[in-house]
């Protein structure tokens, strides 16, 4: 399975892997055969990357970091109890949804500790638009990996993993027309925007089986080590840990999912981009550990080496998630190689990837994504 830019599909190839839109509804399915039709709607969604099946890279498993299982019963009551509070909450509305996520909770535990060494993957690559659901997830996901690797115990964990996993509730206050507008917000409506902190608050402090922290994580998950976030301009360990974390994984899932007004970064992009707010907005030692659990080339991608050959990413190594193992299926002047072999770049030192087959670098244009995620 390959992960080809849409720049690059042709008719004729087969998808891989099933493609969802922003309701989490399918698309497509694995395993339809494309036509000039079909990759021009694609286009007009904004789908950036959409996984191919290929005789050469057939082999190529792109691991999934949640059972599929888990995935659709942690969407499902995401999106019931997020629905079920669209509206003000009254001051004190009790809802009761604590007992229905930590079992969600206890679930992507499970996944994530199954796995001999968990490390962020992309969730979401060939899904058409950003939508709050699927980011919740995403951003629980993504945290509790970087939570595991930083040695938090269970409880730590839950309680992080609830705090990311509803850091955005209070969104669900603020009025659909400014939540999903596809242009630039005013000022006015960027205030309105940033007070989902206070109102995720608000809903979370007093619900039972909700950890304070987690309220806390809501609160906090825009402020910024320099003062510069929202909603106090609070800095440095004025801000909970469990926050940083979070606002870490809540930039780079805005940067790598696909919205109304761009395409997705592709994860070295977005690390990149991360690393500029170094020492100002996050802590240095939390980046450094961030890139250290992200597979910064996702498996299946098509990716340039400085020898000039095109190779398939076809697995990630934990301890050097940098350096991949490449299957070469082009030589240096572009022809397709009849026996394609494999460089591992962790032990082949001289051969660095310089880009991606068919994307352009943009992640300098996304560099304000950091504060308005």
């Amino acid at each position: 399975m390959r992960l080809v830019h849409i720049n690059l599909l042709q008719p004729g190839m087969k998808l891989g892997k099933r493609i969802f839109s922003e309701e989490g509804l399918v698309l497509l399915s694995e395993d339809v055969e494309l036509t000039s039709r079909l990759i021009g709607r694609l286009k007009d969604l904004g789908i950036g990357y959409v996984y191919i099946q290929d005789a050469a890279t057939e082999d190529i498993i792109v691991p999934d970091m949640l059972q599929e299982e888990t995935k659709r019963r942690a969407l499902v009551e995401i999106k019931q109890q997020f629905q079920h509070m669209s509206g003000f909450k009254s001051k004190n509305q009790i809802t009761h949804f604590g007992k229905a996520l930590s079992g969600v909770m206890n679930s992507i535990l499970e996944d994530i500790g199954g796995q001999k060494e968990a490390m962020i993957m992309l969730m979401d690559m060939n899904s058409s638009d950003f939508d709050l659901y699927t980011h919740s997830l995403n951003v629980c996901v993504y945290t509790l990996v970087l939570g595991v690797a930083s040695g938090y115990t269970r409880q730590q964990l839950m309680e992080i993993g609830l705090g990311a996993l509803l850091h955005d509730i209070g969104k669900t206050q603020i009025p659909s027309d400014i939540l999903h507008k596809p242009s630039r917000l005013s000022d006015e409506e960027y205030k309105i925007i940033q007070q989902h902190t206070t109102y995720g608050h608000r809903i979370l402090k007093d619900e039972p089986g909700i950890p304070l922290l987690a309220a806390h994580c809501a609160l906090q998950h825009h402020e910024r080590i320099d003062g510069s976030g929202y909603p106090f301009g609070l800095k440095g360990n004025e801000i909970h840990e469990y926050a940083k974390w979070i606002a870490l994984a809540d930039s780079y899932d805005a940067m790598t999912t696909n919205r109304v007004y761009r395409q997705a970064l592709l994860p070295h992009q977005a690390v990149e981009v991360l690393y500029t707010g170094s020492g100002t907005l996050y802590e240095q030692w939390m980046l450094e550990k961030f890139r250290d659990c992200v597979a910064i080339y996702p498996v299946g991608i098509s990716v340039k080496l400085s020898t000039g050959e095109v190779g398939v990413v076809a697995a990630i190594q934990p301890r050097v998630p940098q350096r991949p193992l490449i299957r070469v299926i082009k030589d240096a002047e572009g022809q397709v190689l009849a026996a394609p072999y494999e460089i591992n770049l962790a032990t082949k030192l001289s051969v660095m990837i310089t880009g991606v087959e068919g994307a352009e670098d943009s992640a300098t244009l996304m560099k304000h994504e950091q504060l308005n995620s």
